[in-house]
């Protein structure tokens, strides 16, 4: 298998933890990730506290290639990531003159006043680029490898999207299903079994209960769509030797 490129995602703000907020950006953002060839290896959601902050992007950027964070890059006091990241990284917090710039010509745009507040939203820690954000003016921010994005789950999209192909990645991988009405319990040993003789798939098991019986979904990923589907094919005839009824694609 090629090079393996891996990310994380810290997911920053008290009413994610409350439960106010539903957060979205897991799925858009793995999914991106996938399509640029990087692995989202874990997902951490942090409060609003810089030293909890500080302590997630050190950890999570030294066992990463890239890591990712969303919220907190508002104009209002709990807005906090900027000052968090630059502390974890000891540089000084300053307002980036091409950020300026943006933002007053989003607000001339939409004829809203410039105020303090949505300024705030120009600081960047020293040495940082700009992520663009083609919805809402305020751009997002990438230093090292970190990649400093909205909260908000269509400005991130936006951010998304002018990140793409930018970043360096391995292959994406590719997942075909097979379902079958098999409790997961009746099928541990077999999945080994197939485990065993596709060593460069990994097989995810999801139950399911459908129409009064109980099953599981087999997700097969690999980076090769063939190495995926030879594994599913071998997969489905041994669930059917057993005696189990498949169901091609899952459910």
């Amino acid at each position: 298998m090629s090079r393996i490129y891996t990310a994380a995602l810290a997911i920053i703000g008290d009413e994610i933890l409350s439960g106010r907020t539903q957060d979205k950006n897991i799925v858009q953002i793995a999914q991106w990730l996938n399509v640029q060839g990087i692995r989202l290896t874990e997902v951490r959601v942090v409060p609003d506290l810089e030293e909890k902050i500080v302590k997630a992007v050190n950890e999570l950027r030294a066992e990463n290639d890239y890591l990712f964070t969303t919220g907190g890059i508002g104009p209002t006091h709990d807005d906090i990531t900027v000052d968090a990241i630059a502390a974890a990284l000891g540089v000084p917090v300053v307002m980036h003159p091409e950020a300026v710039a943006m933002l007053e010509r989003y607000y001339e745009k939409v004829g809203v006043e410039i105020t303090e507040a949505r300024m705030s939203m120009a600081r960047v820690p020293e040495g940082a680029e700009l992520i663009p954000n083609p919805v809402s003016g305020a751009p997002g921010i990438q230093i090292e490898n970190i990649y400093v994005m909205a909260g908000i789950p269509h400005i991130t999209a936006g951010m998304l999207e002018g990140l793409t192909g930018k970043l360096e990645g391995g292959n994406p991988l590719v997942s075909v299903t097979v379902g079958a009405y098999s409790p997961e319990s009746e099928v541990a040993d077999l999945l080994k079994e197939v485990m065993k003789a596709h060593p460069d798939t990994a097989i995810g098991s999801y139950p399911f209960f459908k129409e009064g019986k109980y099953g599981s979904n087999f997700v097969v990923r690999a980076e090769d769509a063939d190495v995926a589907q030879a594994c599913v094919d071998d997969l489905g005839e041994r669930l059917e030797a057993a005696g189990f009824e498949k169901v091609p694609g899952g459910i």
